[in-house]
């Protein structure tokens, strides 16, 4: 009786909206927690350094290579308020990734998805080692996951509603993802194709202004992404062409392959840090299409082989109901027609078939994530981060039918995802992972303080960066940037403290000088792993692929070395 008490207690306690809050308190713990505990990545040093020189200087101009304005602007703001340094330049990411879980309540409050789902699919959100890790990473693809999340709500809210707003914030978030990066378009057009499946069929249907709206929408997009790409008007000829140089520059890297892959990798991605969620999203399509109720259909179908069936023995079925001869045949419609079908759709009239919205929304899962793992897998360029556009639709197709038996499987199985989460994103060492990409070594830290040590320091070596970030503003003046190796007459003219240089061309020895080696940055090897994938999958050790400085630093003058 008192287990039964204190059972009922905790249920009352822990309603739906205190463990959705939970939820939420917990992807924020990941998210802000010791943000700065690593170093920048490379690119996370290019986009802060362009914020930085954007606050100081006032200069920006779109370079698809660095994809679009959004995050240097929204960043510069960010250093303008709080200033600059590797914890604010984190902290719009972090933001952003806290805000994608709080938009699945939404979705729910909508009925799209059921308490159930809406907790795991916030729970998967919160703990998925892509997800926080990239919350935690000053790039572009945890905005363009909000501005999804945003669009999508935008527009089920005003299917649902049919009110003008919800147009507008369906034009914001397409305008601000297009601002972002240029993966945007990929994202537009599957829910493009998808909505037009949906009028088609009947499913929903345009408001009497839907063409009004529509209007508002497509201006408020255009209006957003010219300010961004014109630089807020310092720039105006970039508002008519950034879409071709991004198609064009984009393109070439596809052709390419800069950074290619087979077109597996993401599914390598998904194995290694995300399994729960996979084999979740395989069972939610599977019990999607039915597949226990195909197979029992299936065998009653081989029960009936070499019987007779009923009514061929003169036996009637009890379930086949005897229409009089009398009765007419019920009247035939004729379906509106191709015509009538789009004068129906474009004047928002018609019926509106009811539907299952868990189910529907299931169906539109299934095709986002088909859709964004095929387009995903053909493009030549393949990083980590990309991961996350596959991942959020596969966390709604993990959750369909989420049964209390399912959903304790999937709370379990979250231990998996915590554990990873906090090595990928809590370790404060070099890690041998794939999702680093080519990550900034910790062995910087070393080298930073014999810089901070020196009056005057020489890079000799185009491999230089992080070093701009961190040695910004009055700090820069005593570095002295070569990118390349110069003559030794240089560096002793120079009388630089300290001399930095790649070990792949670099000196065999600086008189005066003496040299030591540092990590500048690691990612994960293939070759150095290949035989030991097995042992590498459960250990995450071994050795990675890395570049190395070499660094000279001056002996004291009356000392020997």
């Amino acid at each position: 009786m008192k287990a039964a008490a204190f059972t009922a207690k905790v249920r009352e306690q822990l309603s739906f909206e205190v463990v959705f809050l939970l939820i939420f308190l917990a992807t924020v713990a990941l998210r802000f927690y010791s943000l700065d505990l690593k170093l920048f990545h490379h690119d996370e040093a290019v986009h802060a350094w362009f914020a930085y020189k954007l606050l100081t200087d006032g200069t920006y101009l779109y370079d698809p290579m660095y994809h679009g304005p959004f995050l240097y602007y929204a960043t510069a703001g960010v250093f303008s308020i709080l200033g600059d340094s590797d914890l604010t330049g984190r902290l719009l990411p972090a933001l952003f990734g806290c805000l994608v879980v709080l938009l699945v309540y939404p979705i729910y409050w909508l009925g799209y998805l059921d308490k159930k789902q809406t907790l795991v699919a916030a729970l998967f959100l919160a703990l998925s080692p892509n997800m926080v890790y990239f919350s935690r990473f000053l790039r572009n693809d945890i905005f363009i996951v909000f501005f999804t999340m945003l669009l999508l709500v935008a527009l089920l809210y005003y299917f649902e509603r049919g009110q003008t707003r919800y147009a507008l914030l369906a034009g914001t978030a397409i305008g601000l993802g297009m601002s972002a990066k240029e993966n945007m378009p990929i994202v537009i057009l599957i829910f493009g194709v998808y909505l037009i499946y949906l009028i088609w069929t009947g499913k929903v249907r345009f408001p009497a202004h839907w063409i009004r709206d529509f209007v508002l929408g497509v201006f408020v997009a255009v209006a957003i992404a010219t300010v961004f790409y014109s630089s807020f008007g310092a720039h105006p000829e970039m508002a008519l062409d950034w879409w071709l140089r991004a198609i064009e520059h984009w393109t070439a890297m596809h052709e390419m392959q800069r950074l290619g892959g087979p077109p597996y990798f993401y599914l390598l991605l998904f194995i290694l840090y995300e399994v729960p969620i996979l084999i979740l999203a395989i069972v939610g399509v599977l019990q999607f299409v039915d597949v226990a109720g195909m197979i029992s259909r299936w065998r009653e179908r081989r029960g009936w082989r070499g019987m007779e069936r009923p009514g061929e023995t003169g036996i009637t079925d009890p379930d086949e109901e005897e229409i009089p001869e009398s009765m007419p045949p019920p009247p035939e419609v004729a379906p509106p027609g191709l015509r009538g079908r789009f004068r129906e759709i474009i004047s928002g009239v018609g019926e509106i078939r009811p539907i299952d919205r868990q189910k529907e929304f299931a169906r539109f899962a299934i095709f986002w994530m088909l859709l964004s793992l095929a387009a995903y897998a053909y493009i030549g360029e393949k990083v980590p981060w990309l991961i996350l556009h596959q991942l959020l639709p596969m966390i709604f197709v993990a959750v369909y039918q989420m049964t209390t038996k399912k959903a304790i499987i999937a709370v379990v199985a979250s231990i998996l995802l915590v554990a990873m989460t906090f090595h990928v994103a809590f370790t404060p060492a070099d890690i041998n992972e794939p999702i680093v990409q080519v990550q900034n070594s910790e062995d910087l830290r070393w080298l930073f303080a014999k810089i901070d040590a020196a009056d005057r320091v020489a890079v000799a070596t185009d491999s230089y960066w992080p070093l701009p970030w961190y040695y910004r503003g009055d700090r820069s003046s005593k570095l002295a940037y070569y990118s390349q190796k110069v003559s030794e007459e240089t560096i002793y003219n120079g009388d630089f403290d300290l001399v930095i240089t790649h070990d792949a061309d670099t000196y065999p020895a600086l008189e005066g000088y003496v040299k030591e080696t540092c990590r500048l940055n690691y990612w994960f090897s293939y070759d150095e792993n290949k035989d030991r994938l097995l042992a590498y999958y459960f250990f995450r050790d071994g050795n990675v692929g890395s570049r190395i400085l070499e660094v000279f630093s001056k002996v004291p003058a009356g000392t020997t070395t």
